[in-house]
């Protein structure tokens, strides 16, 4: 039996999936134009490694049990929902920058782990993956298809995710548009923030629901 016409389709959405707005670009935006390429690259690293927790946890079925115990999936809502609220808050308090030497640029950087960690929990605790990867991995990919395949699959989607990030952070740091948009970038961290907020009290807002609901 031939995958390509499985492998295609799971490319397609993904495609569409990762390149829309969401927590994964509003923070590797936010790091690359405030902190520079190789910050938002760490970040992109982070993102694709979040993606690995969540390939994981489909190969062997856990998503599905995630999704059908109410208790689990809402406790996964929250944490993520408070986390983006948290990294949403202190993005919206970012004060306008100037002109610096490259020693005080390099003195507010983040450090590369600190990066990494930042893009990996905001991908590993994006509850909306989650069910990303439960529809992929229940709907889209056929239950006769070899775990291996599946693997196959799953390590596309982490190089993907990993490159389509990766090439959103080179894209945005280009020193034509960097040099432009870094002196006015605490904009973009307050515009950033806001998304970052408004998803999260929008996840608080689908949790209420569900608690009504049972």
């Amino acid at each position: 039996m031939s995958y390509w016409s499985e492998f295609l389709t799971i490319a397609l959405i993904h495609l569409f999936a990762v390149a829309s707005p969401g927590p994964d670009f509003a923070v590797v935006s936010r790091y690359s134009l405030s902190f520079g390429r190789k910050a938002g690259y760490w970040v992109a690293l982070g993102i694709a490694a979040g993606i690995i927790i969540h390939v994981a946890y489909s190969l062997v079925g856990v998503a599905l049990i995630i999704h059908q115990t109410p208790w689990l999936y809402q406790t996964l809502l929250v944490v993520g929902a408070l986390y983006l609220g948290f990294i949403g808050t202190q993005a919206i308090k970012a004060k306008p920058r100037t002109t610096m030497s490259s020693d005080e640029f390099e003195a507010i950087k983040p450090k590369k782990r600190k990066a990494f960690i930042v893009g990996f929990i905001t991908n590993g605790l994006n509850v909306k993956a989650t069910l990303f990867f439960l529809t992929l991995f229940t709907t889209i990919i056929a239950p006769e298809t070899p775990f291996a395949v599946k693997f196959g699959y799953g390590v596309y989607l982490v190089i993907a995710t990993g490159a389509w990030f990766l090439f959103l952070t080179w894209l945005l740091t280009q020193p034509a548009i960097f040099k432009r948009v870094w002196r006015y970038s605490h904009w973009v961290d307050r515009a950033m923030g806001l998304a970052l907020i408004l998803l999260s009290a929008k996840l608080l807002w689908e949790w209420f629901l569900l608690i009504e609901l049972i």
